[in-house]
């Protein structure tokens, strides 16, 4: 007889009944799942799992431009700092690096595009054509103004590392439509990964399967996935039958370690992606018009290689891929690879928007021609904005500001063309309708079909959720 304290020791039938029968398990479950024929024969993480209620939308893609973008030179117009160039702000500015400046008008031209009308600087002209398609949120804030705990807030809704990331939450709520990939996949900055690393993307306190896999975007897309070449086929069997006894045994001698189980399932899935990882990744296939729109020919590698994983995103999503997240922008402290504009707002802004602009825009594009922005969410956040004023009396550059930025949406349940919020007159704070990160996320579960009030899990004796105590649904912005 079991017990909370002494459970029934698991059987090696048990076991294999919870497992699978070895590798190709959980593709087979699932492929008799489809037909109705596999009750009781596993419970594949992996499995795609109800909404809570009706979704408006399938998936996610998320890209997260890292360093700061400053929304008074890309998406908020602020004719005020234009009269006030060069004047003293009147305002007490608790900058990072404590060097408040001088009003900074925008050194970029704006003008209205669409039918919408909506205000976009020169820096970004493929993004200005997609306006009508937006959902701009002009008055977003964070609660911190270092890069690190920003973005672990903007990734996971936490300022500390540890917490389950966006995806994790979203795999681990809807699980996977497509067996043979991950639910969750991210595309790092091609020249660099992120401060923090994989803590970005890390699955916390969730079942390790729901962690983010990342793909390279350089040689094999995943490593050591693949078999090496001097191991031979009869040699890979038999290890992995050997392993499969091991593993056995010690389930056997060991019924409450889940952490076996779930290696197992990521070996499993590991099997499958061996196939459709290669296909998947081998852009060979997509026609010169669409390595053009995305600019995967692009003189600069930068923007080619990031065009190269907006274009991989698309490819993922139509795989029924739950969340993919594109990095841009890769470790805090070099202004070349991100976009920390400190010393220079011009260089840096120009760099970065060469690398973004174009593939971003050509990815919202794709989606909607072949009919995936109806149920997908593009979401682009970056994790603060930059002051309206110089970082020192005589600077050319902008400082971290957490106090009001813009982040956009597109897609399914929005309403596009629209714009949300506000900040005050030279972009200082958010003053209509402010909107923090927690609002951001639940209002992403709500369109996936998920109450981030109801979507929790059980920690050190806590039911712990993406949004913490906090968020709110942005129905503003809902069509």
């Amino acid at each position: 007889m079991s017990s909370p304290t002494h459970p029934r020791r698991q059987s090696r039938r048990d076991f294999l009944s919870r497992g699978g029968s070895g590798l190709g398990g959980v593709a087979l479950a699932w492929l008799l799942a489809q037909d109705g024929r596999a009750q009781g024969l596993i419970d594949s993480p992996y499995a795609p799992r109800a909404s809570q209620f009706r979704p408006r939308a399938k998936r996610v893609i998320h890209v997260a431009a890292l360093g700061g973008v400053s929304h008074v030179d890309t998406f908020d117009y602020k004719p005020e700092l234009e009269r006030r160039h060069g004047q003293e702000s009147g305002r007490t500015f608790d900058t990072f690096f404590g060097q408040p400046g001088r009003l900074l008008k925008s050194p970029f031209t704006f003008q209205q595009y669409g039918q919408s009308g909506r205000w976009v600087s020169d820096l970004l002209p493929h993004l200005a054509g997609c306006v009508d398609d937006l959902t701009f949120i002009h008055s977003m804030h964070s609660r911190s103004s270092n890069h690190t705990p920003a973005t672990f807030l903007m990734n996971s809704g936490f300022t500390l590392n540890g917490f389950p990331s966006v995806g994790a939450w979203v795999s681990y709520g809807l699980g996977s439509e497509n067996q043979n990939l991950p639910a969750f996949v991210v595309l790092p900055d091609p020249r660099q990964l992120p401060a923090g690393g994989a803590i970005n993307w890390t699955n916390g306190f969730l079942p390790a399967v729901h962690q983010g896999v990342a793909f390279r975007s350089q040689g094999e897309p995943i490593p050591d996935l693949s078999t090496p070449s001097q191991v031979f086929p009869d040699q890979r069997s038999a290890s992995l039958r050997l392993l499969r006894r091991i593993n056995e045994d010690y389930a056997a001698a060991h019924p409450d370690d889940t952490a076996l189980a779930a290696r197992i399932r990521a070996y499993e899935l590991a099997a499958q992606m061996q196939l459709s990882v290669p296909e998947l990744t081998a852009l060979d296939g997509e026609s010169e018009a669409t390595r053009r729109r995305y600019g995967l020919d692009h003189p600069n590698p930068a923007t080619a290689g990031f065009a190269r994983n907006c274009l991989l995103a698309r490819r993922l999503s139509e795989q029924g891929v739950r969340f993919v997240q594109i990095l841009n922008g890769g470790q805090f402290g070099s202004p070349r690879i991100n976009w920390d504009g400190h010393e220079n707002i011009v260089d840096n802004h120009r760099t970065q928007a060469m690398t973004m602009d174009q593939p971003v825009a050509a990815l919202l594009q794709d989606l909607k021609a072949r009919g995936l922005l109806e149920d997908t969410v593009l979401l682009w956040t970056t994790e603060f904005g930059r002051t309206p004023i110089t970082q020192g009396m005589d600077g050319k550059g902008r400082d971290h500001h957490p106090n009001g930025f813009t982040i956009f949406m597109a897609g399914a349940g929005l309403v596009p063309g629209s714009a949300y919020g506000a900040t005050d007159e030279i972009g200082f704070e958010a003053v209509q309708s402010p909107v923090q990160f927690y609002d951001v996320h639940a209002t992403l579960l709500h369109l996936l079909g998920l109450d981030h009030t109801q979507l929790t899990y059980r920690h050190n004796g806590v039911d712990r959720r993406l949004t913490d105590v906090h968020g709110e649904v942005i129905s503003g912005i809902l069509g």
